[in-house]
């Protein structure tokens, strides 16, 4: 007779508490830093000078935790497609819709990923859905749109709300392909940072070929902060943030790892505030306890699933 698995440790485990903080810090920040990162720089040359400098880091690491790099042939086109998933389409589009919609509202939709994630799971890895999951989608669902009303009427580049919002759909898909790929049974047989560290390079690659593409030759600023906020995206917001999440969703499951989500949308609604201007309103304070209440409701019922 096998052995029973081993019981997922709880979140007031040191362990698993100060990297789901950190986490949730680092990346609820974020959505504020990459509002520097557009206007004089198109937004696929940040997306790829951010990655330019995050892959090397995620490849020492790599190396200094002495995990072996060669992941064979079906784990190189997984990285690949996450890589392309991830690292090029979710961060471009994600890039893009910060350029409509304020860095708060973007956290938010992002945050509903769930959603997709959740039917690309049943599809793919045969993991139902349940009734209390569907119930809480259709809540944060309903208070992502009151957000997005009042976002309609304050936000100040008015008449591109709906522009923003299909960019942040599209990354927020591409985010989701990106999870559900990476959890197949090639996935969990390689190490993560060398997984994640492959996947970076075809991403950067891909990034590159896009800015190429769209925007001409690299622009190169001379701006100091931008390049601070370069560095904090890819060392922070990457090389720290992504190993971390995925190690949570091997302690945890994917179900209560995604409680960071909560974490982070808070965070950046805050952010966005204090820094943006962000202007509440009855409309928007709805809208933000749906959309909280109903990630809630719709993450205990994916908890106990690993």
């Amino acid at each position: 007779m096998s052995e029973s698995p081993a019981p997922a440790p709880g979140f007031l485990t040191p362990a698993v508490a100060l990297p789901f903080l950190l986490v949730a810090l680092i990346w609820g920040s974020t959505w504020f830093v990459i509002t520097g990162q557009i206007g004089e720089v198109p937004a696929s040359w940040s997306v790829a000078w951010r990655f330019v400098l995050a892959t090397p880091a995620m490849f020492l690491v790599a190396v200094v935790m002495k995990k072996s790099l060669r992941l064979g042939a079906a784990g190189q086109w997984l990285a690949l497609a996450v890589g392309v998933a991830q690292f090029c389409g979710n961060y471009n589009f994600v890039y893009r819709a910060e350029m409509h919609l304020t860095s708060g509202i973007v956290a938010v939709m992002i945050g509903l990923l769930l959603v997709p994630n959740a039917v690309l799971a049943l599809l793919l890895l045969g993991q139902p859905i349940t009734w209390r999951f569907a119930i809480g989608s259709a809540i944060a669902i309903a208070g992502l749109a009151l957000l997005l009303l009042h976002e309609a009427h304050e936000a100040p580049l008015a008449g591109k709300v709906l522009l923003g919002t299909v960019f942040a759909l599209i990354a927020m898909i591409c985010a989701s392909v990106s999870n559900v790929i990476q959890a197949n049974e090639t996935g969990k047989a390689l190490p993560m940072v060398s997984l994640l560290a492959w996947a970076m390079l075809y991403g950067t690659l891909a990034d590159v070929a896009v800015a190429w593409a769209t925007s001409g030759p690299p622009v190169i600023p001379r701006d100091g902060m931008y390049w601070l906020g370069t560095a904090y995206l890819a060392i922070l917001g990457s090389v720290v943030t992504f190993p971390l999440y995925y190690t949570l969703i091997r302690q945890l499951g994917a179900g209560k790892a995604a409680y960071n989500g909560v974490m982070v949308i808070i965070i950046a609604m805050l952010i966005s505030t204090v820094f943006e201007g962000y202007r509440w309103s009855l409309l928007a304070l709805a809208g933000a306890g749906l959309a909280t209440v109903g990630l809630v409701v719709a993450l205990r019922a994916r908890s106990p699933s690993r």
